[in-house]
Formats: structure tokens, sequence, C-alpha cells
């Protein structure tokens, strides 16, 4: 049974204090820590990029666990900011590791919701060939896409990267997962001419009335009910929304934590992020649930192996 066994992860050392930022923006305390939940945003080097960071993660993954190189079979990177155009990342990724050339590469094209889905399509991939070890990174680093200058988007975003070791010997499973598009807003959350855009309020209307529901649907596939599961990690998209969530799923606010001040929102790699701490953790049952560009989400359940 394919499964998580492992996921490291990296942050860049560099910041950028939203404290600074006050006069700039017209904000104050109260809304860098209770509205938007960033008091910190991570920000890469300028001699890193997208592959680069991928390769940061994945010496932290095996400071944690023993890898031979010539075991992975597959690997994928799920990012909207590649190194290039072309090639894929998980190409370039693919010589920096030194991955055998019978390793299967490729990206998916997906933000907030990338991992959920990718984590999917990997483990089906992989069933579906016989294969036994693979790597899933998520790396979206929106410096290079935010205007310093745009109080929507520069307070929010940080940088980041995570692995996630798929394998036969894991630590959680997944169940089903539910997906979904709203294609015709396409534009509240959009990149034009190298520049992120999004109409914040229109994101979180979106996020409050389909996400919930979504969760509410996903659990009830998996036959458990809200009350059963012992976790919920939500997207980080603010502490607000994370909040407002939970609160219209009717569950503790604990049950659902919000972890990004130090950080911000890490687009893909903040659901793997999250994960670290409950890999080893008493959880038996935790909601993932990713929702933003697209606009697009997934949901899934995660149970611990005994």
């Amino acid at each position: 049974m394919l499964g998580i066994e492992e996921i490291g992860y990296y942050i860049p050392e560099g910041r950028i204090s939203n404290y600074d930022r006050k006069e700039q923006f017209g904000i104050d305390d109260h809304f860098i820590e209770q509205k938007i939940g960033v008091r910190r945003v991570s920000v890469k080097g300028a001699d890193e990029d997208t592959s680069d960071l991928c390769v940061k993660a994945f010496a932290d993954l095996r400071r944690k666990t023993d890898i031979d190189l010539n075991d992975i079979e597959a690997m994928i990177v799920v990012t909207q900011n590649p190194d290039r155009n072309i090639p894929h990342a998980s190409a370039m990724l693919h010589g920096k590791l030194g991955l055998p050339s019978r390793c299967a590469c490729f990206d998916i094209s997906l933000g907030c919701s990338g991992f959920v889905y990718a984590l999917s399509v990997f483990q089906g991939f992989m069933a579906a060939n016989g294969m036994k070890k693979g790597l899933l990174f998520t790396s979206d680093p929106y410096s290079k896409i935010v205007d310093p200058n745009d109080k929507n988007t520069s307070l929010l975003f940080g940088d980041a990267a995570a692995v996630t070791l798929v394998s036969e010997n894991p630590k959680l499973v997944s169940g089903i997962f539910t997906f979904g598009t709203l294609g015709g807003d396409y534009e509240k959350l959009i990149c034009n001419d190298g520049v992120l855009f999004m109409n914040g309020r229109a994101v979180f209307n979106f996020a409050a009335k389909v996400v919930p529901e979504d969760i509410r649907q996903m659990v009830a596939k998996n036959g458990l009910t809200l009350e059963k599961v012992d976790r919920f990690l939500l997207h980080q998209g603010s502490k607000i929304i994370v909040e407002t969530i939970a609160d219209k799923l009717q569950i503790p606010r604990e049950k659902a934590p919000y972890a990004t001040y130090d950080y911000g929102n890490t687009v893909s790699s903040t659901l793997p992020i999250l994960l670290v701490d409950e890999l080893n953790g008493p959880a038996d049952s935790i909601v993932i649930c990713g929702f933003g560009v697209g606009l697009s989400w997934a949901s899934g359940l995660l149970k611990r192996v005994k």
C-alpha cells in the first residue's frame, strides 16, 4: 500500500517583516496578527531558483531517512513558477539530484490545491505502474512574480519547498479525494505579464463558501463524520480564512491549526510543511485541503498506519 513515509522541507532564511511595512500599506498590528496572520514572509536568495529550493528540501529529507537514489522510480514537481518554461522543472531537478535514467519525471501545474491533487495523481501513477518509491516535490516561489508594492499579495506569500517520500512503507495513507474547479473565475487570482494579481475578497468568499461543503462531502465519502476527524490541515491562505472555515465546519479551532506566522503562504508547499508535525503525532485521521489558483480546490483524508 502506497502512502506518505516521510517529508522534508526548506524555508529560506531571508525574511521581509510586515511590521516594517505598516506605514506603506496603512495597516496595524491587529491586521497583521489577527487578519492575515503573517508577521514575516520568507524570501529565497537571488542565487536560488525553484529547483534549488527542491534540492535543499531533499537534503532535509535525507537527514531524516536513508534513501538510495537508485530506488527512486518516479518524481514529480508541483509548480507554476519553474526555473524555465522548457524543460520541465522535474527534468532539471532529476539531473541535480543524480536520479537514475529510468526514473519517470513530470510536472504538475497547480497552485494552492497542488499538493492534494498531486498526491492523488502520483499515488495512482505509481500504483498503475508497479512502482514502490517516489518523490513528490512542491516548490512555487512567488517572490518571482509578486509586486512588492501590492498589499494584496506581498504581505501574504512566502517562498519554500517540500518533498514527500511516497513508498510502500507509509506512516499515513490516503482515502477518497474530492476535487473542484471554478474556471469562470480564473481572473480572480492570475499572473499577467509576470506580475501576480489577486482579488482578495473574491478569493476569500470563494473559499468560505466552497471549501467547508467540499470537506463535509469528502469526509462522508470516507465513512467518517467531522467529529471523528482528529486534525484539519487547511491551506494557510490567511489566519482569518482558516478560522472562518473551521467555524463554518463547527469544529474547534484547535483542530485546524494556523501555523505560518513566520513565513507566510507557501502555496503548494503549505500542506506538506504542516504535515511534518503530524507524521509522528497522535492524530489517526487528518483532513488535508488546498484551495486557490484556478479557482480550484481539493480535499483528502489521511489515516495513520497502525
